[in-house]
């Protein structure tokens, strides 16, 4: 017989995080290699913009990589500066980081059909995710990018 519990814990929540993690080394070569290796963690990279006269943030680019690959988490830019180039060149930058500077090989992003996947497919990015209806009434997408 079993209780079950739906509440907030810490402490077992990072239990199952380990057993988790152990079990999916045990099954996968790949995340077996990458145990104890610096791979193995995510490093953050984030790139900001401020206005240069106000220092006031005009947009940014909030992510990690991991394992050969860069995942941006969040990039926003400004509403005023938006199609000036500003949110090209924040994730050309995060681009250029992870593919020059830490090794990846690609790039992974989510955004809603009401944000920007013609701004990513203009990128390079492809879809290689749909999910209709999350949140209901919206599209959320993943796409991903090939470095180098």
């Amino acid at each position: 017989m079993f209780r079950i519990e739906a509440e907030v814990d810490r402490e077992r929540r990072e239990l199952l995080r380990t057993r988790l993690l152990d079990d999916n080394t045990a099954a996968s070569p790949v995340l077996a290699a990458l145990r104890g290796t610096p791979e193995e963690r995510q490093v953050p990279l984030h790139i900001w913009a401020t206005d240069e006269a106000s220092g006031t943030l005009a947009g940014g680019l909030v992510g990690h990589t991991w394992a050969t690959w860069l995942h941006v988490t969040y990039l926003w830019v400004d509403a005023g500066l938006r199609g000036a180039g500003l949110g090209r060149r924040l994730l050309a930058e995060a681009e250029r980081i992870a593919g020059q500077e830490r090794a990846c090989a690609a790039v992974r992003l989510e955004t809603w059909d009401f944000q920007a996947p013609g701004f990513y497919r203009k990128q390079g990015y492809q879809v290689v995710c749909v999910v209709p209806d999350y949140p209901p009434g919206t599209t959320e997408y993943t796409l991903v990018k090939r470095l180098g």
